[in-house]
């Protein structure tokens, strides 16, 4: 097929498209109306090459430092190259394909940098466009980059390359979509058990036992295929700040574990609540044995506005749990379950908690059961064998915690022992 593609449009006439010539394109960065810094891209790479000018630099991204008056350009860039899709996500190679893009970066401008997690974006510079006309909370997108990752066929000779999937990270099959009036993500699973989507239905079902705040998921099928589906926590007023970006705000000592590194750049950040926020996190993910939580996949909320931090961020993304990769024998022995984004072990990490006393254990009779029958509408993907590993270690987890909770009232403590050395994503490709 020969793809052509589609400017963006407003509601009334066409966006300006900006600079097309030259190996580089001026830009202003923005936090919806405010002007933060001038930058220039390049065209090539979708990279930032230089920052020509600081206007309100108050309204950096969070962890871009700046030294001597100076922005920091690597870690202006990083931030800029984190907004585009992982090169190593599922399907992502014949996505770019048929967009005819070298790389997941050069998507970047053709949303003019727009996300469903922040209000940051990129207006060429002396074009006269303004934030209430083109986001994506006010603004309809186009579904054309949503069908391609998820490998649906395009029948349309012009694509509309307007959409949040151009910013969308990690490593499954993933687009946004607006359902009954409501912005959607719609997650695929991992082969060969897909069990992610249903994974997500449990956790929700056990944050919502356990009154922890959390973003609620349901199971959507689609052509025999399970996805996951759940609303954007985030508003056109509010915004995500992802723990690793938290944590480049300080730099880390040699003698500060991960963990109390994370809990001193929120409290110097003036983050309410985070360490009972984190505790209930750590323990929903030892219940679930999540093996996925890296420093991605959870984070503070901030005022857009007011830069005021809020609060923890709501829990979302718990699908890459119980067992989700694993035999029914790994899964009842829990030999090779990983743990992030603090310790190796879920064990370990268990120990930072300092307070169990908010756990109504009452609140959890039945989870099992709830978990089961979630399970059960897996149909080929779970078996009768791997429903009982998963629901019989699941249990026992419970009630391991159970045994900890009255005897100590907190866990043991942190120390540098254990501490996870490289947080990274699971890597999901299609090899696995």
């Amino acid at each position: 097929m020969d793809v052509q593609f589609k400017e963006p449009e407003r509601q009334m006439g066409k966006l300006p498209a900006g600079k097309r010539s030259g190996i580089d394109t001026s830009y202003l960065l923005m936090h919806k109306n405010i002007p933060v810094a001038e930058i220039v891209l390049d065209t090539v790479t979708g990279g930032i090459l230089r920052i020509t000018g600081s206007l309100n630099l108050e309204h950096l991204p969070v962890g871009v430092r700046i030294r001597r008056g100076i922005v920091d350009r690597q870690r202006l860039n990083d931030w800029w190259i984190s907004r585009s899709i992982p090169a190593g996500r599922s399907g992502v190679r014949q996505a770019l394909e048929t967009l005819k893009v070298a790389t997941p970066q050069m998507l970047l401008t053709k949303c003019f940098g727009l996300s469903l997690s922040d209000q940051y974006w990129i207006r060429p510079k002396d074009e006269k466009l303004e934030w209430r006309e083109i986001n994506f909370f006010d603004n309809p997108f186009s579904e054309d980059i949503g069908d391609i990752l998820l490998g649906k066929p395009v029948h349309k000779e012009a694509l509309d390359l307007r959409s949040p999937d151009n910013t969308s990270d990690g490593f499954l099959k993933k687009r946004w979509k607006i359902l009954n009036g409501e912005l959607c993500l719609i997650k695929a699973g991992s082969p060969p058990f897909m069990q992610q989507p249903f994974n997500e239905a449990i956790a929700s079902a056990l944050f919502r036992r356990l009154c922890i705040p959390h973003v609620p998921y349901t199971v959507l099928w689609d052509d025999g295929i399970p996805y996951s589906v759940c609303g954007d926590f985030i508003t056109r007023d509010t915004e995500l700040v992802s723990a690793w970006r938290v944590m480049q705000t300080r730099k880390r000592p040699n003698n500060i574990s991960v963990y109390r590194h994370f809990i001193n750049c929120c409290e110097a950040l003036g983050v309410p609540e985070i360490v009972h926020g984190v505790d209930q996190m750590i323990v929903a993910d030892y219940i679930l044995a999540n093996e996925d939580r890296h420093l991605n996949n959870f984070g503070v909320i901030r005022d857009a506005n007011t830069l005021k931090m809020l609060g923890f961020a709501p829990i979302y993304d718990s699908g890459s749990s119980l067992g989700y990769d694993k035999l029914a024998s790994q899964i009842r022995s829990g030999v090779g379950m990983e743990c992030k984004p603090f310790k190796k072990s879920h064990e370990e990490q268990l120990k930072l908690v300092t307070d169990f006393s908010w756990i109504d254990f009452k609140a959890l009779d039945g989870i099992t059961a709830e978990a089961r029958n979630i399970l059960s509408g897996a149909g080929e993907y779970v078996d009768a064998a791997r429903l009982d590993a998963i629901v019989s270690a699941m249990r026992r987890r419970i009630e391991k915690v159970y045994a900890l909770s009255p005897t100590t009232g907190k866990g043991s403590g942190d120390d540098l022992r254990g501490d996870v050395e490289e947080d990274i994503a699971a890597d999901y490709s299609e090899s696995n």
